[in-house]
């Protein structure tokens, strides 16, 4: 994290070096990047209850991410915008920012119930007794809206990291993208993992109607009578694109794919 913002420091000293301003979308990448990583360090105690101390392994991918691929791949905005110049409009920024707000209330906010829980399963969440299942499972705050709605804040937030690069270039949006593919793949072993773990509390827990898997069960729908209306002009390549990204949505909020 510390060499993330070191990096992302050195860009904007070039960046001003080289136009003797920042532009606002590096304003915005900088301050959204130096907030997020603040935070790491001001709630490091709640990564004590997360998935990368709980259940990742001391080895080459835990060192070699920490000290290589975040600092390095992670900054690749600010690269980027070193020598490209995106049009960013007021409306855009502000829409940016309230992503930001949104990515960061979620994120933080569940996290923090969930650290919160396992250190006082008796402690109130948003004012009320903690719903719970077979004593050790949270199912109200956050986690009573959606099985994985820290990931869901988590995808917000690397995805305002790019915005203010615009859309002109797919570059920009490979922390996000790499983001998805990575909590995707962690959602199905925590998936495994909880299955084996708490067994019928499990089970109980999955089969909650949460709002999450409610709207999207409605979504589903509409996506039914879309894809009628419009799959018959898409080639099968195009089709199994729309199903995958469409799964993506419905794994990271923790609802169940029709299409599997």
């Amino acid at each position: 994290m510390i060499g993330w913002v070191i990096i992302n420091l050195s860009v904007a000293a070039k960046a001003f070096q080289l136009k003797d301003s920042l532009s606002l979308s590096m304003i915005l990448y900088q301050i959204f990047c130096l907030l997020y990583v603040m935070d790491y360090f001001w709630y490091e105690e709640y990564m004590t209850s997360t998935w990368d101390i709980i259940a990742e392994n001391l080895g080459f991918m835990l060192v070699f991410g920490d000290l290589v691929w975040i600092p390095f791949t992670f900054s690749i905005q600010g690269w980027w915008l070193l020598t490209h110049k995106p049009d960013l409009t007021k409306a855009a920024a502000i829409l940016d920012v309230l992503i930001f707000i949104i990515g960061y209330r979620v994120f933080r906010g569940s996290n923090k119930q969930k650290h919160i829980f396992k250190k006082d399963p008796t402690a109130r969440i948003w004012g009320e007794p903690p719903k719970v299942i077979g004593g050790k499972l949270l199912a109200s705050g956050y986690w009573g809206i959606s099985r994985h709605c820290n990931y869901l804040g988590d995808l917000l937030l690397a995805f305002s990291f790019s915005l203010p690069c615009g859309a002109s270039s797919f570059v920009p949006y490979f922390y996000p993208m790499y983001l998805l593919l990575l909590l995707l793949w962690r959602e199905r072993r925590d998936e495994a993992k909880c299955r084996e773990k708490y067994k019928e509390d499990w089970a109980t827990y999955c089969k909650l109607e949460l709002p999450a898997s409610r709207v999207f069960e409605e979504f589903s729908s509409l996506w039914a009578l879309f894809s009628r209306l419009w799959g018959s002009n898409l080639d099968n390549s195009q089709w199994r694109l729309k199903c995958a990204c469409k799964c993506c949505l419905l794994s990271i909020l923790g609802s169940r794919c029709p299409m599997t």
